[in-house]
């Protein structure tokens, strides 16, 4: 609330991801903010916004349509995300039989969509580390908040792989999974 004051006339968040929509609506609509709720993933659902409204749009972590984007961005307007790597946590997925679902989500895949949107590239990063876990408790957890992952994902039915895990545990002392992420800013000329 301190800085509600530089805050611009008009604030708007979209939400997909059922759980966080009520949290969302609770943080938010307090300062001021509008939430509008979007498709779950649709990237062909166009957003009940103004053309050329926005001098700044923002996403973390979830898909957009780069042509909405386009279009609700003004002139000179700046859209900045941070996106999880379509290979990301290979290895984890891999430890459960599976391979990722967005292998090609890449950052030259998403540097090809902004470019035949008519945005210009600012600024275009990857960053790759590691994501440790110290106890399979811990990898239950995170997978069952981060469903696509390894989806279908429970106790029951991937025991086997926990057990291995564990095992693996006990011998090294945590386990280690390569995270990779991906950053871009782009600008509508």
């Amino acid at each position: 609330m301190a800085m509600k004051d530089v805050f611009p006339r008009r604030i708007v968040a979209t939400e997909d991801y059922p759980p966080n929509i009520a949290l969302a609506r609770e943080r938010l609509e307090p300062l001021g903010v509008e939430l509008v709720e979007v498709e779950e993933s649709s990237l062909q659902q166009k957003l009940p916004l103004v053309d050329g409204e926005f001098d700044l749009v923002i996403d973390r972590h979830t898909c957009f349509n780069i042509s909405e984007v386009a279009r609700v961005l003004m002139p000179g307007g700046s859209f900045l995300t941070e996106q999880v790597d379509g290979r990301d946590l290979t290895d984890l997925c891999q430890a459960f039989g599976r391979t990722p679902q967005w292998p090609f989500f890449t950052l030259d895949f998403l540097l090809g969509r902004v470019k035949s949107a008519g945005l210009a590239v600012d600024i275009a990063r990857e960053w790759n580390g590691k994501m440790a876990f110290k106890d399979v408790g811990a990898i239950v957890y995170y997978l069952k908040a981060i469903p696509w992952i390894v989806p279908g994902f429970s106790v029951e039915t991937h025991g086997r792989y926990l057990l291995r895990l564990q095992e693996q545990i006990g011998k090294e002392g945590k386990l280690t999974f390569s995270h990779r992420l991906l950053l871009i800013e782009v600008r509508k000329v």
